[in-house]
């Protein structure tokens, strides 16, 4: 008897080792791939362009935050010292559970574009602290002249502050809203995305709030059609969203039909891409992916559900 109770109390100790071990594995395992820059399906020729690596190396830096956060983590390209020209930001806004460490393949593609891209480890990023914050670190970075963790501050003089993207996924989208309309540096922000998170004035169990009818940004709004979606983010919720923006800010909502809510963060990133591209870095072709006469996304087959609209001070 006790040879078989020994025997059972190893099972269920092996059981539970492994189950840890698991938990760890999956604590550690990345919310966006290395390599989906090469294995997301395109359809399109610019989306397959900005879905790819831009012309940048890149490198990291990170900076310890008395806050929630943990730390600010910095990607930016690895010749920015050789350049002349300051470089546009993009704020990343973290959804539930996928913090700044584990979308950092994100980052780094947006860096190789050219971009100085910042996100941290707020696990509750729905109100835009946390994006707030990372302007006023942006601005501190940009005057400080000294070393920091024992090199000398490259960024300095280099961070464009005239030019500030944001980006949230699923809590993110409220924590977007919120940056752009309710925190001190509100006005900063010159384009936003907003990925799988319905209408925030509605009802939510988490009792988020954010009031999207005070978005004065160019916004991009997408979603998708998986099964997960179809209750975060189903498709009234978006078209509420996107119905809730003032029609003299230019909005454009999509959703695409090969992927489901978490995938969503990287599946869309080729148009994410060339949205603060046209926004934030001038390039023209960039905007041809929405407002030209012939659309590119509105001709793609893994997107539907496409609504674009125009503010008369763009067009």
């Amino acid at each position: 008897m006790k040879k078989m109770l020994k025997i059972l109390f190893f099972c269920i100790l092996s059981i539970v080792l492994l189950i840890v071990v698991l938990l760890i594995v999956l604590a550690k395992r990345p919310f966006v791939p290395d390599n989906y820059t090469e294995t997301v399906k395109t359809g399109g020729a610019l989306e397959a362009k900005y879905i790819s690596m831009g012309d940048h190396e890149v490198n990291y830096m990170e900076n310890p935050a008395m806050m929630s956060f943990k730390k600010y983590e910095i990607y930016y390209p690895a010749d920015v010292s050789n350049m002349d020209s300051k470089l546009p930001v993009v704020i990343f806004v973290n959804g539930t559970g996928a913090v700044g460490s584990k979308y950092q393949a994100l980052q780094k593609h947006l860096a190789s574009w050219g971009f100085i891209t910042v996100a941290t480890e707020e696990e509750y990023a729905w109100n835009g602290f946390s994006a707030e914050m990372s302007i006023r670190y942006l601005k501190l970075l940009n005057e400080y002249d000294g070393e920091i963790n024992g090199i000398d501050n490259v960024l300095r003089g280099k961070i464009d502050l005239d030019k500030i993207g944001i980006t949230g996924h699923s809590q993110g989208g409220f924590g977007v809203v919120n940056a752009i309309t309710e925190q001190r540096h509100a006005s900063s922000y010159k384009a936003a995305v907003i990925l799988s998170c319905s209408d925030t004035k509605g009802q939510n169990p988490f009792q988020w709030e954010a009031d999207d009818t005070l978005i004065k940004v160019p916004t991009l709004i997408m979603g998708s059609t998986g099964n997960t979606d179809s209750v975060i983010a189903p498709l009234e919720g978006l078209q509420e969203l996107y119905n809730s923006i003032p029609d003299n800010v230019t909005k454009v909502l999509a959703r695409r039909n090969d992927a489901d809510h978490g995938e969503m963060l990287y599946y869309a990133d080729g148009y994410v891409t060339a949205w603060f591209m046209y926004y934030l870095a001038d390039d023209v072709e960039a905007g041809n992916v929405f407002f030209s006469k012939n659309a590119e996304i509105l001709s793609n087959p893994l997107y539907q559900d496409i609504k674009v609209k125009i503010s008369s001070e763009q067009k």
